[in-house]
Protein backbone atom coordinates (compact mmCIF):
# COMPACT_ATOMS: atom_id res chain seq x y z
CA UNK A 1 0.00 0.00 0.00
CA UNK A 2 1.27 3.49 -0.82
CA UNK A 3 2.43 5.62 2.08
CA UNK A 4 -0.17 8.29 1.32
CA UNK A 5 -3.02 5.78 1.62
CA UNK A 6 -1.60 4.41 4.86
CA UNK A 7 -1.45 7.93 6.24
CA UNK A 8 -5.07 8.62 5.27
CA UNK A 9 -6.33 5.43 6.95
CA UNK A 10 -4.22 5.58 10.11
CA UNK A 11 -4.67 9.31 10.71
CA UNK A 12 -8.43 8.82 10.44
CA UNK A 13 -8.28 5.87 12.84
CA UNK A 14 -6.44 8.00 15.41
CA UNK A 15 -9.07 10.76 15.53
CA UNK A 16 -11.03 9.10 18.34
CA UNK A 17 -8.18 9.53 20.82
CA UNK A 18 -8.54 12.93 22.50
CA UNK A 19 -5.63 12.68 24.94
CA UNK A 20 -3.04 14.36 22.72
CA UNK A 21 -2.46 17.75 24.38
CA UNK A 22 1.22 18.56 24.61
CA UNK A 23 1.79 20.84 27.58
CA UNK A 24 4.32 20.30 30.32
CA UNK A 25 7.56 19.53 28.50
CA UNK A 26 10.62 21.58 27.59
CA UNK A 27 13.33 20.53 25.15
CA UNK A 28 15.61 23.33 23.97
CA UNK A 29 16.90 23.79 20.45
CA UNK A 30 20.49 22.58 20.15
CA UNK A 31 23.17 23.01 17.51
CA UNK A 32 22.82 20.18 15.02
CA UNK A 33 19.54 18.99 16.52
CA UNK A 34 16.07 19.16 15.01
CA UNK A 35 13.15 21.00 16.64
CA UNK A 36 12.34 22.12 20.15
CA UNK A 37 9.48 21.88 22.61
CA UNK A 38 8.25 24.79 24.74
CA UNK A 39 7.04 24.20 28.28
CA UNK A 40 3.54 25.38 27.43
CA UNK A 41 3.09 23.32 24.28
CA UNK A 42 4.59 22.37 20.96
CA UNK A 43 6.42 25.38 19.55
CA UNK A 44 3.61 27.76 20.52
CA UNK A 45 1.09 26.42 17.97
CA UNK A 46 -2.40 26.57 19.44
CA UNK A 47 -6.03 26.58 18.42
CA UNK A 48 -8.17 29.50 19.71
CA UNK A 49 -9.34 27.34 22.63
CA UNK A 50 -5.78 26.72 23.77
CA UNK A 51 -5.07 23.28 22.34
CA UNK A 52 -1.97 22.56 20.28
CA UNK A 53 -2.74 21.28 16.79
CA UNK A 54 0.69 20.84 15.24
CA UNK A 55 1.04 17.15 16.02
CA UNK A 56 1.27 14.32 13.55
CA UNK A 57 -1.45 12.18 15.13
CA UNK A 58 -1.48 8.64 13.76
CA UNK A 59 -1.69 4.98 14.65
CA UNK A 60 1.20 2.66 13.93
CA UNK A 61 -1.52 0.24 12.82
CA UNK A 62 -5.26 -0.15 13.14
CA UNK A 63 -5.01 -3.93 13.11
CA UNK A 64 -5.83 -5.17 16.61
CA UNK A 65 -6.10 -8.56 18.31
CA UNK A 66 -8.70 -7.19 20.75
CA UNK A 67 -12.40 -6.90 19.98
CA UNK A 68 -13.52 -3.98 22.16
CA UNK A 69 -17.16 -3.35 21.29
CA UNK A 70 -16.92 0.46 21.43
CA UNK A 71 -13.77 0.73 19.29
CA UNK A 72 -14.01 1.26 15.55
CA UNK A 73 -10.62 -0.51 15.17
CA UNK A 74 -11.77 -3.72 16.91
CA UNK A 75 -10.72 -7.02 15.33
CA UNK A 76 -14.24 -7.78 14.04
CA UNK A 77 -14.63 -4.40 12.30
CA UNK A 78 -14.64 -4.34 8.50
CA UNK A 79 -12.83 -1.00 8.16
CA UNK A 80 -9.83 -0.62 5.79
CA UNK A 81 -6.63 -1.75 7.52
CA UNK A 82 -3.07 -0.49 7.22
CA UNK A 83 0.23 -0.67 9.06
CA UNK A 84 3.26 1.60 9.12
CA UNK A 85 6.75 0.35 9.68
CA UNK A 86 8.68 2.29 12.37
CA UNK A 87 10.92 3.66 9.61
CA UNK A 88 7.90 5.05 7.72
CA UNK A 89 6.64 6.87 10.82
CA UNK A 90 10.10 8.35 11.39
CA UNK A 91 10.29 9.51 7.77
CA UNK A 92 6.83 11.06 7.89
CA UNK A 93 7.61 12.89 11.12
CA UNK A 94 10.88 14.34 9.83
CA UNK A 95 9.41 15.26 6.42
CA UNK A 96 6.34 16.92 7.94
CA UNK A 97 8.50 18.80 10.43
CA UNK A 98 10.83 20.13 7.76
CA UNK A 99 7.83 21.36 5.78
CA UNK A 100 6.62 23.18 8.91
CA UNK A 101 3.40 21.13 9.02
CA UNK A 102 3.94 19.71 12.50
CA UNK A 103 6.12 20.19 15.57
CA UNK A 104 5.60 16.86 17.27
CA UNK A 105 4.27 13.31 17.13
CA UNK A 106 1.34 11.59 18.82
CA UNK A 107 1.70 7.86 18.20
CA UNK A 108 -0.73 5.16 19.26
CA UNK A 109 -1.45 1.71 17.91
CA UNK A 110 -3.76 -1.24 17.82
CA UNK A 111 -2.36 -4.28 19.63
CA UNK A 112 -0.57 -6.64 17.25
CA UNK A 113 0.97 -10.02 18.19
CA UNK A 114 1.39 -9.06 21.87
CA UNK A 115 1.63 -6.01 24.19
CA UNK A 116 5.43 -6.39 24.33
CA UNK A 117 5.82 -6.54 20.54
CA UNK A 118 3.57 -3.52 19.99
CA UNK A 119 5.34 -1.45 22.67
CA UNK A 120 8.72 -2.33 21.15
CA UNK A 121 7.55 -1.01 17.78
CA UNK A 122 6.43 2.30 19.32
CA UNK A 123 9.69 2.65 21.22
CA UNK A 124 11.68 2.00 18.05
CA UNK A 125 10.05 5.05 16.46
CA UNK A 126 10.82 7.31 19.43
CA UNK A 127 14.36 5.99 19.86
CA UNK A 128 15.18 6.48 16.17
CA UNK A 129 13.84 10.03 16.20
CA UNK A 130 15.78 10.98 19.33
CA UNK A 131 19.08 9.19 18.77
CA UNK A 132 19.54 9.00 15.00
CA UNK A 133 17.81 12.23 13.93
CA UNK A 134 18.32 14.19 17.17
CA UNK A 135 14.66 15.20 17.10
CA UNK A 136 13.87 17.49 20.05
CA UNK A 137 10.21 17.99 19.22
CA UNK A 138 7.37 16.69 21.31
CA UNK A 139 6.66 12.94 21.36
CA UNK A 140 3.60 11.39 22.99
CA UNK A 141 3.48 7.59 23.07
CA UNK A 142 0.58 5.38 24.03
CA UNK A 143 1.70 2.77 26.52
CA UNK A 144 0.41 -0.75 26.04
CA UNK A 145 -0.93 -2.16 29.33
CA UNK A 146 0.51 -5.59 30.04
CA UNK A 147 3.91 -4.94 28.47
CA UNK A 148 7.14 -5.56 30.36
CA UNK A 149 8.22 -2.91 32.95
CA UNK A 150 11.56 -2.37 31.20
CA UNK A 151 9.70 -1.35 28.06
CA UNK A 152 7.78 1.31 30.00
CA UNK A 153 11.13 2.61 31.29
CA UNK A 154 12.46 2.86 27.73
CA UNK A 155 9.30 4.61 26.55
CA UNK A 156 9.60 7.16 29.36
CA UNK A 157 13.23 7.77 28.36
CA UNK A 158 12.34 8.87 24.82
CA UNK A 159 8.80 10.28 25.13
CA UNK A 160 7.67 13.57 26.63
CA UNK A 161 4.33 12.15 27.69
CA UNK A 162 2.91 8.64 28.07
CA UNK A 163 -0.71 7.62 28.32
CA UNK A 164 -2.61 4.41 28.95
CA UNK A 165 -6.33 4.72 28.28
CA UNK A 166 -8.56 3.57 31.12
CA UNK A 167 -11.25 3.29 28.41
CA UNK A 168 -14.42 3.08 30.55
CA UNK A 169 -15.44 4.36 34.01
CA UNK A 170 -16.08 1.08 35.85
CA UNK A 171 -14.74 -2.45 35.88
CA UNK A 172 -18.22 -3.73 35.00
CA UNK A 173 -18.29 -1.49 31.92
CA UNK A 174 -14.93 -2.86 30.79
CA UNK A 175 -16.01 -6.46 31.32
CA UNK A 176 -19.13 -5.81 29.28
CA UNK A 177 -17.66 -3.96 26.31
CA UNK A 178 -13.94 -4.88 26.40
CA UNK A 179 -13.66 -8.28 28.13
CA UNK A 180 -10.11 -8.83 26.84
CA UNK A 181 -8.90 -5.78 28.77
CA UNK A 182 -8.43 -5.62 32.51
CA UNK A 183 -8.69 -2.43 34.55
CA UNK A 184 -6.14 -3.76 37.07
CA UNK A 185 -3.59 -4.28 34.27
CA UNK A 186 -4.24 -0.78 32.91
CA UNK A 187 -3.81 0.81 36.33
CA UNK A 188 -0.69 -1.27 36.94
CA UNK A 189 0.84 0.32 33.83
CA UNK A 190 -0.08 3.76 35.18
CA UNK A 191 1.52 2.90 38.52
CA UNK A 192 4.74 1.79 36.84
CA UNK A 193 4.95 4.98 34.80
CA UNK A 194 4.24 7.07 37.90
CA UNK A 195 7.02 5.23 39.74
CA UNK A 196 9.45 5.84 36.86
CA UNK A 197 8.67 9.57 36.85
CA UNK A 198 9.04 9.84 40.64
CA UNK A 199 12.36 7.99 40.59
CA UNK A 200 13.57 10.28 37.82
CA UNK A 201 12.74 13.38 39.88
CA UNK A 202 14.58 11.97 42.90
CA UNK A 203 17.65 11.24 40.78
CA UNK A 204 17.52 14.73 39.31
CA UNK A 205 17.67 16.19 42.82
CA UNK A 206 20.89 14.26 43.40
CA UNK A 207 22.49 14.99 40.05
CA UNK A 208 21.39 17.32 37.26
CA UNK A 209 22.87 14.98 34.65
CA UNK A 210 20.34 12.24 35.42
CA UNK A 211 17.89 11.63 32.54
CA UNK A 212 14.44 13.20 32.68
CA UNK A 213 11.74 10.58 32.21
CA UNK A 214 8.41 11.58 30.63
CA UNK A 215 8.73 15.27 31.62
CA UNK A 216 5.11 15.98 30.60
CA UNK A 217 3.85 13.16 32.81
CA UNK A 218 1.04 10.81 31.86
CA UNK A 219 -2.61 11.12 30.93
CA UNK A 220 -5.55 8.88 30.12
CA UNK A 221 -8.84 8.89 28.25
CA UNK A 222 -12.30 7.73 29.23
CA UNK A 223 -15.14 7.08 26.79
CA UNK A 224 -18.42 8.47 28.10
CA UNK A 225 -21.92 7.67 26.94
CA UNK A 226 -21.15 4.14 25.72
CA UNK A 227 -22.50 2.72 28.98
CA UNK A 228 -25.10 3.87 31.52
CA UNK A 229 -22.42 4.91 34.04
CA UNK A 230 -23.30 8.16 35.79
CA UNK A 231 -21.22 11.32 35.99
CA UNK A 232 -20.67 10.57 39.68
CA UNK A 233 -19.05 7.24 38.78
CA UNK A 234 -16.96 8.87 36.04
CA UNK A 235 -15.68 11.64 38.33
CA UNK A 236 -15.02 9.17 41.17
CA UNK A 237 -12.82 7.15 38.81
CA UNK A 238 -10.98 10.27 37.67
CA UNK A 239 -10.38 11.39 41.27
CA UNK A 240 -8.96 7.96 42.07
CA UNK A 241 -6.59 8.10 39.09
CA UNK A 242 -5.37 11.61 39.94
CA UNK A 243 -4.74 10.70 43.57
CA UNK A 244 -3.17 7.30 42.93
CA UNK A 245 -0.99 7.89 39.86
CA UNK A 246 -0.56 11.68 39.71
CA UNK A 247 -1.98 11.94 36.21
CA UNK A 248 -1.67 15.28 34.48
CA UNK A 249 -5.03 14.98 32.80
CA UNK A 250 -8.04 12.75 32.30
CA UNK A 251 -9.66 13.29 28.90
CA UNK A 252 -13.36 12.65 28.42
CA UNK A 253 -14.36 11.50 24.95
CA UNK A 254 -18.04 11.35 24.07
CA UNK A 255 -18.91 8.05 22.42
CA UNK A 256 -19.30 8.36 18.64
CA UNK A 257 -21.73 5.86 17.07
CA UNK A 258 -20.44 4.13 13.98
CA UNK A 259 -22.04 2.01 11.23
CA UNK A 260 -22.78 -1.67 11.96
CA UNK A 261 -22.11 -1.19 15.67
CA UNK A 262 -22.81 -3.86 18.27
CA UNK A 263 -26.35 -3.95 19.68
CA UNK A 264 -24.93 -3.36 23.18
CA UNK A 265 -23.94 0.17 22.18
CA UNK A 266 -26.29 3.17 22.21
CA UNK A 267 -27.62 4.36 18.88
CA UNK A 268 -27.17 8.07 19.61
CA UNK A 269 -24.13 9.95 20.87
CA UNK A 270 -24.36 11.67 24.27
CA UNK A 271 -24.92 15.45 24.13
CA UNK A 272 -21.69 17.39 23.72
CA UNK A 273 -22.55 19.50 26.74
CA UNK A 274 -22.14 16.44 28.96
CA UNK A 275 -18.49 16.15 27.96
CA UNK A 276 -18.08 19.87 28.65
CA UNK A 277 -19.67 19.63 32.11
CA UNK A 278 -17.36 16.76 33.01
CA UNK A 279 -14.33 18.87 32.08
CA UNK A 280 -15.68 21.72 34.23
CA UNK A 281 -16.24 19.39 37.18
CA UNK A 282 -12.79 17.84 36.68
CA UNK A 283 -11.25 21.32 36.87
CA UNK A 284 -13.17 22.13 40.05
CA UNK A 285 -11.91 18.94 41.70
CA UNK A 286 -8.29 19.49 40.67
CA UNK A 287 -7.92 23.22 41.33
CA UNK A 288 -10.87 24.53 43.33
CA UNK A 289 -11.03 22.09 46.23
CA UNK A 290 -14.35 20.46 45.39
CA UNK A 291 -15.03 16.78 45.95
CA UNK A 292 -17.10 14.47 43.76
CA UNK A 293 -19.73 14.24 46.50
CA UNK A 294 -20.21 18.01 46.38
CA UNK A 295 -20.72 18.22 42.62
CA UNK A 296 -23.15 15.31 42.32
CA UNK A 297 -25.72 13.91 44.73
CA UNK A 298 -27.39 10.56 45.32
CA UNK A 299 -30.61 12.02 43.95
CA UNK A 300 -28.82 13.67 40.99
CA UNK A 301 -25.79 11.52 40.04
CA UNK A 302 -25.45 13.31 36.69
CA UNK A 303 -24.32 16.91 36.23
CA UNK A 304 -26.93 19.45 35.19
CA UNK A 305 -26.68 20.20 31.47
CA UNK A 306 -28.22 23.67 31.86
CA UNK A 307 -25.89 25.12 34.50
CA UNK A 308 -22.23 24.63 35.27
CA UNK A 309 -21.28 22.46 38.28
CA UNK A 310 -20.02 25.37 40.38
CA UNK A 311 -23.28 27.28 40.04
CA UNK A 312 -25.18 24.06 40.71
CA UNK A 313 -23.32 23.62 44.01
CA UNK A 314 -23.94 27.26 44.96
CA UNK A 315 -27.68 26.94 44.36
CA UNK A 316 -27.80 23.83 46.56
CA UNK A 317 -25.86 25.63 49.33
CA UNK A 318 -27.31 29.12 49.45
CA UNK A 319 -26.59 29.27 53.19
CA UNK A 320 -22.89 29.59 52.28
CA UNK A 321 -23.50 32.99 50.65
CA UNK A 322 -23.09 35.92 50.30
CA UNK A 323 -19.28 35.93 50.49
CA UNK A 324 -17.45 39.18 51.19
CA UNK A 325 -14.73 39.58 48.55
CA UNK A 326 -12.85 41.98 50.83
CA UNK A 327 -12.44 39.58 53.74
CA UNK A 328 -13.26 35.99 52.74
CA UNK A 329 -10.38 33.50 52.58
CA UNK A 330 -9.19 32.07 49.29
CA UNK A 331 -11.06 28.77 49.77
CA UNK A 332 -14.40 30.59 50.05
CA UNK A 333 -13.76 32.87 47.09
CA UNK A 334 -12.98 29.89 44.88
CA UNK A 335 -16.54 28.67 45.44
CA UNK A 336 -18.20 31.83 44.18
CA UNK A 337 -19.84 31.38 40.75
CA UNK A 338 -18.20 33.63 38.16
CA UNK A 339 -14.92 33.99 40.08
CA UNK A 340 -12.20 32.03 38.35
CA UNK A 341 -8.93 30.87 39.84
CA UNK A 342 -6.82 33.72 38.43
CA UNK A 343 -9.31 36.40 39.43
CA UNK A 344 -9.42 35.05 42.97
CA UNK A 345 -5.64 35.51 43.12
CA UNK A 346 -6.04 39.06 41.78
CA UNK A 347 -8.76 39.87 44.32
CA UNK A 348 -6.53 38.68 47.16
CA UNK A 349 -3.72 40.89 45.89
CA UNK A 350 -5.80 44.03 45.20
CA UNK A 351 -7.70 44.04 48.49
CA UNK A 352 -4.44 44.49 50.38
CA UNK A 353 -4.45 48.07 49.11
CA UNK A 354 -8.12 49.02 48.89
CA UNK A 355 -11.62 47.60 49.23
CA UNK A 356 -13.08 46.18 46.04
CA UNK A 357 -16.31 47.42 44.47
CA UNK A 358 -18.45 46.02 41.69
CA UNK A 359 -16.57 48.26 39.26
CA UNK A 360 -13.32 46.66 40.35
CA UNK A 361 -14.75 43.22 39.62
CA UNK A 362 -16.03 44.46 36.27
CA UNK A 363 -12.55 45.73 35.37
CA UNK A 364 -11.22 42.26 36.20
CA UNK A 365 -13.76 40.96 33.65
CA UNK A 366 -15.60 38.95 36.26
CA UNK A 367 -19.02 37.77 35.09
CA UNK A 368 -21.19 40.01 37.27
CA UNK A 369 -24.35 38.31 36.03
CA UNK A 370 -23.22 35.12 37.74
CA UNK A 371 -21.21 36.59 40.58
CA UNK A 372 -23.32 39.51 41.84
CA UNK A 373 -26.03 37.53 43.71
CA UNK A 374 -23.37 35.68 45.72
CA UNK A 375 -20.92 38.39 46.83
CA UNK A 376 -20.62 41.42 49.07
CA UNK A 377 -18.47 44.31 47.87
CA UNK A 378 -17.85 47.80 49.24
CA UNK A 379 -20.89 49.09 47.34
CA UNK A 380 -23.10 46.01 47.08
CA UNK A 381 -24.80 43.57 49.44
CA UNK A 382 -27.48 41.20 48.07
CA UNK A 383 -30.63 40.83 50.12
CA UNK A 384 -31.72 37.51 51.57
CA UNK A 385 -34.68 37.51 49.19
CA UNK A 386 -32.32 37.47 46.22
CA UNK A 387 -30.50 34.37 47.47
CA UNK A 388 -33.78 32.65 48.35
CA UNK A 389 -35.45 33.49 45.05
CA UNK A 390 -36.37 30.48 42.89
CA UNK A 391 -35.43 32.65 39.89
CA UNK A 392 -31.80 32.94 41.01
CA UNK A 393 -30.74 30.16 38.64
CA UNK A 394 -32.26 31.91 35.62
CA UNK A 395 -30.66 35.23 36.61
CA UNK A 396 -27.20 33.72 36.98
CA UNK A 397 -27.19 31.75 33.72
CA UNK A 398 -26.57 33.65 30.50
CA UNK A 399 -29.19 32.72 27.88
CA UNK A 400 -26.51 32.10 25.26
CA UNK A 401 -24.58 29.63 27.44
CA UNK A 402 -25.76 26.51 25.60
CA UNK A 403 -25.92 28.03 22.13
CA UNK A 404 -22.57 26.66 21.00
CA UNK A 405 -23.41 23.13 22.12
CA UNK A 406 -26.83 23.22 20.50
CA UNK A 407 -25.29 24.47 17.25
CA UNK A 408 -22.55 21.81 17.38
CA UNK A 409 -25.09 19.08 18.07
CA UNK A 410 -27.22 20.27 15.15
CA UNK A 411 -24.20 20.26 12.86
CA UNK A 412 -23.25 16.75 13.98
CA UNK A 413 -26.76 15.48 13.25
CA UNK A 414 -26.60 17.07 9.83
CA UNK A 415 -23.37 15.21 9.07
CA UNK A 416 -24.74 11.77 9.98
Amino acid sequence: MELENKLRILADSAKYDASCASSGSRRSAELGALGNTAACGVCHSYTPDGRCVSLLKILLTNFCIYDCVFCVNRSSSDIPRARFTPEEVVRLTIDFYKRNYIEGLFLSSGIIQSPDYTMEQLITVARTLRQEHRFNGYIHLKTIPGCAPELLHQAATFADRLSANIELPTRADLEKLAPEKNSAVIENAMEQVSSEISSSKEERQKTKTAPVLAPAGQSTQMVIGATPSTDAEILAKSSHLYASYRLRRVYYSAFSPFPKADARLPIAAPPLVREHRLYEADWLIRYYGFSVGELTTTEQPNLDAKIDPKLGWALRHREYFPVDVNSAPREQLLRVPGLGYRNVMRVLSIRRYHRLSLDDLRRLRVSLRRCKPFVITSDHSPSVTVLDSPRLSAKAVAPEQLTLFEAAAGAAVGQL
